[in-house]
């Protein structure tokens, strides 16, 4: 049977679209069901997939419903299906996305979304101390042509305690070191887009061996495990 996403898919999300409401959502909701079930099964096959190569801990794919009580928004359905890749903590850092949505909204993305206080701090004072091997990372051919260069905030400035002047501040002012893969409607409906993107996941691995190095010791290189 096949693990691919279904053209229905895309097709019911932009349904939803423009009837985002209860009562079609739930007039429609076994069709819904049935395409969740498909798609469950191509995330879960995707995770195969990358513990070939990779310590998948855990597969979370997010519910249609949206949280509106702090939202301005109050369309009660998000019209595109989530799910993240977890590796296995605490070892191994980062984490990986994979988001289908019609309309040629399809993205993976991969990196690291909010750092905490601490680790955030760490990785700062790594590339403050040496940017050389992480951007040797970043240059390498397989990855650049597959993820490109970091996405995600930063400051405007050097953060507290860091020169403005330093090399390396276009990487030590960052707020999130995130990357991201944009893929067509037809792409996503290939037979081999699950192959595509695992690939791609694959690539990133240097910089996830990288960051969890940096993550996981002291500034003097020695284990905080």
């Amino acid at each position: 049977m096949s693990t691919a996403i279904p053209k229905e898919t895309l097709d019911f999300f932009n349904k939803l679209s423009k009837n985002n409401n209860r009562d079609w959502f739930n007039e429609h909701k076994p069709e819904f069901k049935a395409i969740e079930a498909k798609v469950k099964k191509a995330y879960n096959h995707l995770g195969e997939l990358m513990s070939t190569h990779d310590q998948i801990e855990k597969i979370k794919i997010f519910r249609i419903y949206r949280d509106v009580r702090f939202s301005k928004n109050k369309l009660p359905y998000k019209t595109h299906f989530g799910g993240a890749f977890h590796r296995k903590k605490p070892e191994l850092r980062g984490g990986y996305y994979l988001h289908i949505q019609p309309n040629n909204e399809s993205f993976i993305a991969t990196g690291f979304w909010e750092p905490n206080k601490e680790d955030l701090f760490r990785i700062r004072k790594e590339f403050e101390m040496d940017d050389s091997e992480i951007r040797a990372i970043l240059n390498t051919e397989t990855f650049s042509k597959t993820w490109g260069g970091f996405v995600g905030d930063e400051l405007k400035t050097a953060p507290k305690g860091f020169d403005r002047a330093h090399p390396a501040i276009d990487l030590i002012r960052r707020k999130q070191f995130i990357f991201i893969k944009k893929y067509s409607d037809e792409e996503v409906l290939q037979e081999d887009f699950l192959k595509n993107v695992n690939n791609a996941f694959k690539n990133v691995r240097p910089f996830f061996d990288y960051m969890s190095d940096v993550l996981t010791t002291n500034l003097n290189g020695e284990s905080l495990l």
